[in-house]
């Protein structure tokens, strides 16, 4: 299957690579990747009223980085295999760096729209090309004994750093809206500088690139991707919706075919058939609905029910990780004593719980009534996400450990698209009958009632004023609007609180196996078990 990376008789590390430098240098490089999924968002009003964008336009810009990265974090996690970890890192940051300038650097006239949006779409590639390869080099650097508390401080510093996007982007923005693409080229000149530091090894394998699923794969996941990202401006019952859709997954299908056929295929599909590999992946599947959606709506709703700046939204944003830090390294604490199966049915569960009961005290418009459960929603996240993430990656064939980082995060990104997309949904039609209700009791015209509801949904959705209530009524009926908004995220928060239930159950499935060395495939893998049975 190719040669494998240079290693210690005991399956530890290459000696010339320092673990601190190393997991500084790989946090800093995707660090740019995660603030950048939030931090434009924020800047939209200014770059749309400088640059002369189209709403549509703008939502494009922000879209454009999503549906990239999609597309080819499974090519990425290939890549990186076959070139080597660190080449690709280096590669990915560099693409991402340079695209993020050339960004900041859009020029004024009737380019700027799709100067921006394909630049934007740049950026998601070097992403997709470093990310599988930033979390390899971890994974490869670090024994597993020490793996989960090592990718416990990854995921829990990088996931953090999407609510600092809001804060920064607000900060940043108050000087020039480039900026936010500016401030990308210290962070990767410190990330190069730091992987050079560290001495990391690179370990490319003599194999070829499958180009054909390659190409299949990022248009099934484009296409289908595309298809949810527009769900909500073309509508469900729109023929261009299901198109996209279904003709993605008919290409996913198709992919899966040509796979299982190739000699060396862009993924070895066999590793499903490992038990718990694809528990792993049902349940990330499962809580990526919650978790990666919950930064839009927390921060949609903290601007038009609480009515908070962008940045106070942001502040709102960061309750939340107050619980997913410390449960990240609980989590990841528990995974290199026990295994995946413990911290993932313990966090599935708080976070179903906790997620429950922030919908309950939603309609409470106050963070003090709200605050305990948003911070027990974060923690059963936090201890979840890092012990399926890693128990994923041990689990890899022959050490390919970028090829599964690209299954498992391609996994997380279609979730999260499918959540935006289905909740999203239910947000918008939950919303539009709770404004125009209320407007209609209180005496106001059907058409104007509807008008209005029709503005808040296009905030909602970036194709109106960009999240804020709107004006035009008394502030008595300001308030009663706010209140249905509010309402209207309690069904969406109780779907969150269902999907993680489900990831319970797929938890339920792992077989409670734990990787005791680095160098076992994944179907054939050495375990062993708490107590002679699964854990």
């Amino acid at each position: 299957m190719g040669s494998r990376p240079d290693r210690t008789p005991e399956g530890t590390a290459p000696v010339a690579a320092s673990q601190p430098l190393t997991l500084a240098a790989m946090l800093f490089a995707v660090s740019m990747t995660f603030i950048d999924q939030t931090i434009v968002s924020i800047a939209a009003p200014d770059i749309i009223r400088e640059l002369g964008l189209s709403a549509v336009g703008m939502q494009w810009v922000v879209n454009a980085y999503l549906l990239s990265l999609a597309a080819f974090f499974a090519l990425g996690g290939r890549l990186a295999d076959v070139l080597g970890h660190k080449r690709m890192m280096l590669i990915g940051t560099l693409t991402f760096v340079i695209a993020s300038a050339l960004c900041g650097a859009v020029p004024s006239g009737g380019a700027a729209e799709a100067w921006l949006i394909c630049f934007r779409a740049v950026q998601g590639l070097g992403a997709a090309l470093m990310f599988p390869a930033a979390l390899a080099v971890v994974v490869e650097v670090f024994p597993v004994e020490r793996r989960g508390r090592a990718l416990a401080l990854f995921f829990g510093v990088a996931g953090g750093l999407t609510a600092i996007g809001p804060i920064l982007g607000g900060w940043l923005t108050s000087w020039t809206w480039r900026a936010i693409f500016w401030v990308n080229v210290p962070v990767a000149v410190v990330a190069v500088v730091l992987t050079v530091l560290a001495g990391i090894r690179n370990s490319p394998r003599r194999e070829p690139v499958d180009w054909t699923g390659a190409v299949l794969v990022a248009v099934g996941m484009g296409l289908s991707v595309l298809g949810l990202q527009q769900a909500a401006a073309w509508g469900w019952g729109s023929w261009a919706t299901w198109l996209c859709i279904l003709s993605g997954l008919v290409v996913l299908v198709v992919f899966g075919a040509v796979e299982l056929r190739t000699e060396h295929p862009l993924i070895k599909l066999r590793v499903f058939a490992d038990r718990a590999f694809a528990a792993d992946n049902a349940v990330l599947f499962f809580a990526m609905i919650a978790f990666v959606p919950v930064f839009f709506f927390a921060s949609v709703y903290a601007q038009v029910a609480l009515d908070q700046s962008p940045n106070e939204a942001g502040l709102y944003l960061l309750v939340f990780f107050a619980g997913f830090a410390p449960g990240s390294q609980i989590g990841g604490r528990m995974l290199d004593r026990r295994g995946a199966r413990p911290p993932m049915l313990l966090g599935t569960a708080v976070s179903a719980v906790g997620f429950a009961l922030w919908a309950s005290k939603i309609t409470d418009l106050s963070l003090g009534a709200q605050w305990p459960y948003i911070v027990l929603a974060g923690a059963g996240i936090g201890l979840l996400l890092t012990p399926a993430s890693t128990d994923a990656v041990n689990r890899s064939i022959d050490a390919s450990y970028g090829e599964v980082t690209g299954i498992t995060q391609t996994v997380r990104n279609y979730s999260a698209s499918l959540g935006l997309a289905v909740l999203g949904t239910v947000l918008l039609h939950s919303t539009a009958r709770n404004v125009q209700s209320t407007l209609e009791a209180n005496g106001v015209p059907v058409d104007a009632a509807h008008g209005v509801a029709d503005t808040v949904t296009q905030g909602i959705t970036g194709h109106g004023a960009g999240g804020q209530a709107p004006g035009g009524v008394g502030p008595a009926l300001l308030d009663a609007i706010r209140e249905d908004f509010a309402e209207a995220n309690g069904p969406v928060l109780y779907g969150m609180a269902a999907a993680l239930a489900v990831a319970f159950g797929c938890a339920l499935l792992h077989p409670g196996t734990r990787v005791t060395a680095d160098a076992a495939p994944a179907v054939d893998v050495a375990v062993t078990r708490e107590g002679g049975g699964p854990a």
